[in-house]
């Protein structure tokens, strides 16, 4: 008897509702903070039943994950297209690595800010998590390269400038403290950029 094969799991089709109830949750969430925005109105404005919504996404915080992760997913593959767009050109690569920061971080408004403070802390740290990796993971590259190309001082490894970024963006990158500063996301990440950069750049990389 020959023994039984082992049925392939099938692969799941891409349903399109799920990509736009996330698309519509987004836009709102980040513009308008996701209290406000109830999960009967979702399902009204994309015209599908509410069932079909909750079968996707069993409650508000579940769909609020959706679209944190396709956020991140978003700006990962920014920061991927850049590194790769221009890998021996550490000037280019800044300068396309500040735009692309900035206008990911000028989707979100000070309501979803006050929104993650006050109703979602615990999905923030999973956000943190992520966030941290990433940067880790690109920015990481990026000093890496701008030492070897001159433009970023030796003297200090780039594992601890990276260190020093995220421990900067850990402490200030944050709803409480973005709240308790009056500022935005782009303008807190901005600034940290500015400072990490001042003291990393050589006198070479500053004119480039």
């Amino acid at each position: 008897m020959k023994p039984a094969h082992k049925a392939r799991p099938r692969s799941r089709k891409r349903d399109p509702n799920r990509q736009r109830i996330v698309d519509a949750a987004r836009v709102h969430f980040f513009s308008h903070g996701f209290r406000s925005v109830t999960m009967d109105d979702l399902a009204e404005e994309l015209g599908i039943s509410k069932k079909t919504l909750y079968a996707h996404f069993p409650g508000k915080f579940d769909l609020l994950e959706a679209v944190l992760a396709d956020k991140l997913a978003g700006v990962e593959a920014k920061l991927k297209e850049v590194t790769r767009a221009h890998p021996h050109d550490f000037p280019a690569t800044l300068r396309e690595l500040l735009a692309g920061t900035h206008r990911e971080l000028d989707e979100i408004k000070p309501p979803f800010v006050r929104d993650m403070r006050q109703k979602a802390p615990d999905v923030f740290k999973l956000v943190e998590r992520r966030r941290a990796a990433v940067i880790q993971r690109y920015f990481g590259k990026f000093f890496a390269e701008g030492q070897r190309a001159g433009m970023v001082r030796k003297d200090v490894p780039a594992k601890l400038i990276i260190e020093i970024l995220l421990a900067m963006v850990q402490s200030i990158m944050n709803p409480p403290k973005m709240e308790e500063l009056g500022m935005m996301p782009k303008e807190g990440f901005s600034g940290i950029l500015k400072i990490v950069l001042e003291g990393a750049l050589t006198s070479k990389g500053r004119k480039a």
